[in-house]
């Protein structure tokens, strides 16, 4: 029996559930510690109504705010409620067997962090702010700040962003691969649309059942969680890898392509592997099993294949119970980028001063941390077992310590693999926190 549709309460929904405020091309994210619970509360009282709803679509600018579960206890969240939340917000992004897990090992270990880290200040909540452009975002940045020291809230670090024109650092194009989400106003195929309870608490998930949620009067209904992850990413070691992995310097962009899943330009090599193909850049609806389903085209183990196998798992490939179990594993992805941007031949070009700071600063949004975000990175990007393979991470996030990942690409005859792959992306920060609804950021700032 179909579900009946479902109406999301978009005034009461944080924006950024809603939206990634594409308009919107500058950002910066405020990290807040919060040590002074009644400071916080002062602050949030002051900033409560200029929070953006997902039933808008600002023009201007846009604010939002999440907390991590220390944050919450200091704004008065007892701790019986704080146990309802789920235990891989209690309990952190950097517990032991976490870390594990996501692969926060090596130069990626929490130790090394900048932020979020066990010899950094903890972090109480993140304060995310969205201009129409620089201009807009320093005015916007000046009052916020003002509000924050009128309350006494400190600033613990202020991360600032890039506007690279939809594309990501190694140059690929980003953010195509969206899920539709239930009760949103932009629909899509049966196939790729997600209940609203994968995102948003106090609705029914793809299991058929409502996401557990903290019951103190509606702080847990229309919130969701939010991870945060920064992720700086080796610009110049990845294009020097490519270069030496191929004998003739034009293939360098088809094996980066080959890794990556998708061409520069954003056509997926699925439904076109020998080109890219302008009028594919934003080809969204397509599957693997029927198009390419041993992956001379697109490699099993490419990085898009990995992160939205969509009809390739099993038990029955090609068909809508594989769709099914793709759709419990999907997040809404809200990232931005930051550094400058570098092409591959800049890239390749020796150069004396310090390289620049370039990356992703990752934000996901999810109902269940343990079953879409942590089980994605663990079981689809740092397994080496991945659909059959024997030894193959993720080429751009996975584990490579310590000899070196390697990445298999099948062909009608001969399969290639290259080795030795160097890890290309490395954490300086992360935490898990909540993006509660406006009612619940209403009701924690008169605890």
């Amino acid at each position: 029996m179909a579900a009946a549709p479902v109406t999301l309460e978009l005034g009461d929904v944080q924006g950024l559930v809603a939206r990634g405020y594409g308009a919107l091309s500058a950002a910066s994210f405020f990290l807040l510690g919060l040590e002074d619970g009644a400071a916080a509360r002062r602050w949030l009282a002051s900033v409560v109504d200029s929070v953006t709803s997902g039933d808008t679509r600002p023009e201007e600018q846009a604010v939002n705010i999440a907390f991590t579960s220390l944050g919450l206890s200091r704004l008065g969240v007892t701790d019986e409620i704080l146990q309802q939340f789920s235990n891989e917000f209690v309990h952190g992004m950097t517990t032991e067997h976490r870390r594990r897990s996501l692969g926060d090992v090596g130069e990626s270990a929490p130790e090394h962090w900048d932020w979020g880290g066990p010899s950094t200040p903890p972090v109480g909540a993140v304060l995310l702010l969205y201009a129409r452009d620089a201009a807009a975002l320093a005015g916007l940045l000046e009052q916020q700040s003002r509000l924050l020291v009128e309350a006494g809230v400190e600033v613990q670090r202020k991360l600032d962003t890039s506007n690279l024109d939809g594309f990501e650092p190694f140059g690929f194009r980003d953010g195509i691969s969206q899920p539709f989400v239930e009760g949103l106003a932009k629909e899509g195929p049966p196939g790729q649309t997600v209940r609203a309870g994968e995102f948003v608490l106090g609705y029914v998930n793809e299991h058929g059942h409502l996401t557990d949620e903290p019951l103190l009067e509606t702080i847990g209904r229309n919130g969701s969680y939010l991870v945060f992850r920064q992720l700086e990413q080796d610009v110049r070691g990845f294009w020097r890898y490519i270069d030496s992995a191929v004998p003739h310097p034009a293939e360098r962009t088809r094996l980066a392509s080959k890794m990556v899943g998708r061409w520069p330009g954003g056509a997926p090599l699925a439904l076109s592997p020998e080109r890219d193909d302008p009028s594919l850049a934003e080809a969204n609806d397509f599957g693997y099993f029927h198009e390419d389903p041993v992956g001379t085209g697109c490699p099993v183990g490419a990085h898009v294949r990995r992160t939205n196998p969509r009809d390739s798992l099993d038990p029955s490939p090609g068909t809508d119970k594989s769709l099914a179990i793709n759709r419990r594993h999907r997040l809404l992805r809200r990232g931005r980028e930051y550094g400058q941007a570098l092409s591959p031949d800049a890239a390749l070009t020796e150069s004396l001063a310090p390289d620049e700071e370039r990356g992703l600063h990752f934000i996901c949004l999810n109902a269940n941390i343990a079953r879409q975000f942590e089980f994605v990175q663990a079981t689809w990007l740092n397994s080496p077992k991945f659909a059959a393979l024997y030894d193959d991470s993720d080429p751009l996030v996975g584990q490579s310590e310590p000899f070196g990942g390697t990445f298999t690409m099948p062909s009608a005859s001969v399969r290639h693999r290259v080795t030795g792959m160097p890890r290309f992306i490395k954490v300086r920060g992360g935490a898990y926190f909540f993006l509660p609804g406006l009612t619940a950021l209403r009701r924690l700032a008169g605890l």
